[in-house]
């Protein structure tokens, strides 16, 4: 599985946020948590292992001088989180609307999914493997704990820190928690 190219990434995100019906639910602290550590944080542009322009935590740029971000570069740590929440709410909502209704997620299973979407992109999740069984009615822990781990390929490459990225997924997925996610009743 390859990961989907940064630029139908970018048209993507655009697609998402003008499609969306309803908004999926913010990310618990510990997915917040998650996608800044394997992100990390650079306030310069640089390029990912991809060879894309991105800067703060993980934010893909539509251009090389990143100019829709609407912070100064470089960013502050502060703009840098704003940027973080603002790209992390396509991944929610790409989650939520990719899933049935029948789909019941807890915070932390829901936050892995937002993670992974946040990572291999919206076209990527809405067309996989694992939303398909998740919809199907298949057990969400089992189906994370199979599909999450083959996500570890950028541009037909074994990543070293997707292989870690997708394993605190599962291991985040797989944290027991009484608080809902989804379904969301909005939707």
């Amino acid at each position: 599985m390859g990961l989907i190219t940064k630029s139908v990434f970018a048209a993507l995100v655009g697609a998402v946020a003008v499609s969306a019906q309803c908004t999926g639910p913010a990310a618990n602290a510990a997915t917040v948590s998650l996608v800044a550590e394997f992100e990390g944080f650079s306030p310069d542009i640089y390029d990912d292992p991809s060879g894309y322009p991105t800067v703060g935590y993980g934010h893909l740029c539509g251009d090389p001088s990143c100019s829709e971000v609407p912070y100064p570069i470089p960013l502050s740590e502060e703009d840098g989180r704003k940027l973080l929440a603002s790209d992390m709410a396509v991944a929610q909502n790409c989650i939520t609307m990719q899933t049935a209704e029948s789909v019941v997620l807890n915070d932390n299973q829901y936050g892995a999914l937002v993670s992974w979407a946040f990572n291999v992109g919206c076209g990527n999740s809405g067309s996989s493997t694992l939303i398909s069984r998740l919809n199907a009615g298949e057990d969400p822990n089992t189906v994370a704990a199979e599909e999450l781990p083959k996500w570890k390929y950028s541009g037909g490459v074994e990543l070293p820190g997707l292989v870690r990225r997708r394993a605190a997924e599962v291991d985040l997925h797989k944290t027991p928690s009484d608080v809902g996610a989804l379904p969301t009743p909005n939707c």
